[in-house]
């Protein structure tokens, strides 16, 4: 497509910044960029980077869990894990319409979880943050559709990464996923980008799963 990337760390630059490796590396375009996106001052290092030059296409891939049965889930255990994963799109994605609509051009593609979808045992609070995604594009959609700008989720299921793997009931998920197999984070990427392309201009408003038939 041609974009420069920014890859977003918080804490951990160095996996950031191997990313950006592995996209230069293949000829792309990229740089690492750290901040906290719970703050102010993220909401405000983002608007400069789009007043240099329109970033558009955001894709939201932010995760974080605090399992517990609801009836033993602390308040701050709901807070956090809200804050984390929906109300920090508002910090990362806000800053960014304008330029998308100067251009009258955008992507924003938020990344769910199949959990979103069918809810699971000790999750309520990830459940609740994932499911938010779909009302919120839909209404993006309705907001800003008739200036080019599209907003999807993707909602994966079991994707072999080092940290599912490592999981003690790995293979029973596996089991459990119609497909028989987890799936690819190079599958994943290969739906994202076409959601960031302009193929899918046509294509708003929707949750797109990956989950090997789960859903």
């Amino acid at each position: 497509m041609g974009l420069h990337v920014f890859v977003h760390a918080n804490r951990n630059l160095g996996q950031a910044q191997t990313c950006v490796d592995s996209i230069t590396a293949n000829g792309g375009s990229a740089e690492a960029l750290q901040l906290d996106i719970a703050t102010p001052e993220a909401a405000n290092r983002l608007e400069d980077l789009a007043t240099s030059g329109a970033i558009q296409v955001v894709v939201y891939c932010v995760g974080g869990q605090i399992d517990k049965p609801f009836a033993a889930m602390e308040f701050d255990d709901w807070k956090t894990v809200i804050d984390l994963n929906l109300t920090n799109f508002y910090t990362a994605v806000r800053p960014l319409i304008m330029p998308m609509l100067r251009s009258r051009w955008g992507r924003i593609i938020a990344l769910s979880s199949l959990t979103a979808v069918r809810g699971n045992r000790g999750q309520t609070n990830y459940a609740a943050a994932k499911g938010g995604f779909l009302p919120l594009v839909k209404s993006l959609t309705q907001e800003y559709g008739s200036r080019g700008i599209t907003a999807n989720v993707v909602a994966p299921g079991l994707i072999d990464t080092a940290e599912t793997t490592g999981l003690e009931n790995y293979q029973d998920l596996v089991k459990m996923t119609p497909a028989r197999r987890a799936g690819t984070a190079e599958e994943v990427a290969a739906l994202v980008g076409f959601l960031a392309s302009d193929r899918a201009g046509f294509i708003s408003g929707q949750q797109i799963s990956i989950d090997g038939g789960c859903s």
